[in-house]
C-alpha cells in the first residue's frame, strides 16, 4: 500500500527549532516525527512511501539515506518552490500510478487504524476518504447525512466555505484529522484543478471545497480517535510527555 507524508512545511509555530531544522525531524521522546509516522505506516501494512521536502530538505534526505526505516521511500522535491498540500499531491500523481494513496501530515500522531482506512476506502469505491472525529476544533468540515462533503466552517469567525454556503439542519460538522485517502480519479481531478486555476501551489482544501463534480468525497468518522497535532509548542510538550511514559 502507498502513503504520502506531507513533510515540506515551514513549521513556523515551532520556532526556534525550525529556524535551523525541518519540522519533520522535530524529536518526540528522542525519535523524529518523520520516523514515528513512517514507523506507524509500516506497522499498518504500508510499504511504499513518498515524502515531500522543502524546508531544510537536505536534512530530511540525509536522515532518510542514513536510516533504514523498513519501507521503500521516494522523495518529492519541492526545494525550489513550496507547493502547499494540494500542489504537493498533484505533483506525485505519476508516483501514485493509478493506485489509492493514504495522505498523512508529518505533525500528526494518532491511533487511527490506517490500514483499515485504506481498505475501507477501496471497498467503498470512494474517490476521497476524509478521516474525521468529534474532538474540539476551531474549524470543521461539514457533511451531509450520507457522509458527502458539503462545506467548511470556521467556528471562531463564523465563516463558511464555499462562498455562499448555508448549512442545513441535517448537516453534520466534524473535526478533520489531517489523514485522508485519494484514489486515481481524485488525482486526475487535482491535476485538472491545477490546470484550470493555473496554480501550481494551493491548499488541498481549496480543491476539496470546490466540490469537484462527479467525485465521491466522504467522511470516515471515529468517535474516540486519539490524536495529537505536534505543530505547536504546547502540543509538542504533550506528545513528549505521552511518549516518554
Amino acid at each position: 500500500m502507498k502513503a504520502f507524508v506531507l513533510a515540506a512545511g515551514l513549521g513556523t509555530r515551532l520556532r526556534p527549532w525550525t529556524l535551523h531544522h525541518p519540522k519533520a525531524l522535530v524529536p518526540v521522546a528522542g525519535v523524529p516525527m518523520l520516523e514515528r509516522v513512517i514507523g506507524r505506516l509500516r506497522s499498518e501494512g504500508f510499504d511504499d512511501i513518498c515524502v515531500n521536502v522543502h524546508h531544510f530538505s537536505e536534512q530530511i534526505v540525509q536522515y532518510l539515506t542514513a536510516h533504514d526505516l523498513g519501507v521503500a521511500i521516494s522523495i518529492s522535491e519541492e526545494s525550489d518552490k513550496l507547493l502547499d498540500t494540494g500542489g504537493g499531491l498533484a505533483a506525485i500523481a505519476e508516483w501514485a500510478d493509478n493506485q489509492p494513496v493514504l495522505v498523512h501530515n508529518v505533525d500528526i500522531l494518532s491511533d487511527a487504524p490506517l490500514g483499515d482506512i485504506m481498505r475501507s476506502h477501496v471497498d467503498s469505491m470512494r474517490d476521497v476518504t476524509l478521516v474525521t472525529d468529534n474532538r474540539e476544533s476551531s474549524r470543521h468540515l461539514i457533511f451531509r447525512p450520507n457522509g458527502a462533503l458539503a462545506g467548511w466552517h470556521n467556528v471562531k469567525s463564523g465563516e463558511y466555505r464555499p462562498s455562499g454556503f448555508v448549512p442545513s439542519v441535517d448537516d453534520i460538522e466534524e473535526a478533520f484529522s489531517g489523514i485522508y485517502v485519494i484514489g486515481p480519479r481524485g488525482f486526475e481531478s487535482l491535476r485538472e484543478y491545477r490546470r484550470v486555476t493555473g496554480r501550481d501551489a494551493f491548499p488541498v482544501m481549496d480543491w476539496l471545497l470546490s466540490l469537484p463534480e462527479g467525485l465521491n468525497i466522504r467522511s470516515q468518522h471515529y468517535d474516540r480517535l486519539k490524536l495529537i497535532d505536534i505543530g505547536k509548542p504546547d502540543t509538542l510538550l504533550k506528545a513528549e510527555e505521552e511518549f516518554s511514559r
